[in-house]
């Protein structure tokens, strides 16, 4: 995690933050297994409540088997919160959002009166679906994605600009040569269909019918297919960018220079030479302690 966790003092909340918040111990690793097992369950129990047919037959077990599964997500961060010297860090952050997010809705449900509130509780339980988020938490290559990310944001909104504007100027050209019977009644409605054309999706409700028309229609087509490539590398850049980061270090060594080592590495891969330059090299100290035998 980003962010610094601390137990609240010594004893059982001690032992309660090793189990919840680390992965190094047999106990913290059941912990983990047993709460995507519990998020899997309840992503299938909502999704499987959305089936109309199910959930006429199986809607009753499907209830119990969410409240259920909403009380022990409630108690586990209770736990956490228990635990942690500072709770107010860890709701602030992204995953303790998400633990309040995926439990919150079904408590609220309660709240809500009256038979004439049936959209606002449907808006509210699928909105438990934000659980399965907290999987995200499991996965250590996450945090190279989410920084891949961050990292391609300013190059993948140039390009969604450019790609905008182009969009914006073959819609104002097909709204000037097509007539409204075609399905070109505006200029918004003409940037549609250029969206749909320049992902080449294609629906066909709004087809050209002039000559010229399906002209453009080709050409928006074919840069579609040229640039629909850009962002995903743009963004496979990136990451790539992030794992020989996450894995390389960019410290050169004191003998030769060389400076693709590993972050582990202890001795340089070229010369030898011991890249801890704070402490001393452990085959100086064997030297030391064992002398030269005379001849």
């Amino acid at each position: 995690m980003s962010f610094h966790l601390t137990p609240a003092a010594e004893g059982l909340r001690t032992q309660l933050f090793h189990i919840i918040f680390e992965s190094d111990t047999p106990a913290a690793k059941g912990f983990d297994i047993a709460l995507i097992v519990m998020i899997l369950g309840s992503v299938a129990v909502i999704l499987l409540g959305s089936v109309q047919a199910i959930s006429q037959e199986y809607g009753w077990l499907f209830y119990y088997i969410e409240w259920a599964f909403t009380v022990l997500f409630t108690v586990e961060l209770a736990v956490r919160i228990y635990c942690l010297e500072r709770p107010t860090i860890y709701l602030k952050s992204f995953y303790g959002v998400v633990d309040m997010i995926s439990i919150l809705p079904a408590w609220l449900v309660l709240l809500v009166p009256g038979f004439h509130a049936l959209v606002i509780i449907r808006i509210l339980r699928v909105l438990r679906i934000f659980r399965i988020l907290r999987l995200m938490e499991f996965v250590g290559e996450g945090r190279l994605l989410i920084d891949a990310l961050k990292r391609s944001v300013r190059q993948v909104l140039l390009f969604f600009c450019s790609i905008f504007m182009v969009v914006t100027m073959f819609a104002a050209l097909m709204y000037t040569i097509e007539s409204p019977e075609t399905g070109f009644t505006s200029i918004p409605m003409s940037i549609y269909w250029a969206v749909v054309s320049v992902t080449t999706v294609g629906y066909g409700d709004i087809v050209p019918g002039t000559p010229l028309g399906k002209t453009i229609t080709v050409v928006l087509m074919l840069i579609g297919y040229s640039i629909i490539a850009v962002p995903t590398g743009i963004f496979s850049a990136q990451v790539i960018r992030s794992i020989r980061e996450d894995r390389y270090s960019e410290e050169a060594c004191p003998g030769c220079g060389h400076d693709r080592h590993e972050k582990r590495a202890r001795y340089c891969l070229r010369c030898g030479t011991w890249l801890d330059e704070t402490s001393e090299d452990p085959r100086k100290e064997k030297q030391e302690a064992s002398p030269d035998k005379p001849d």
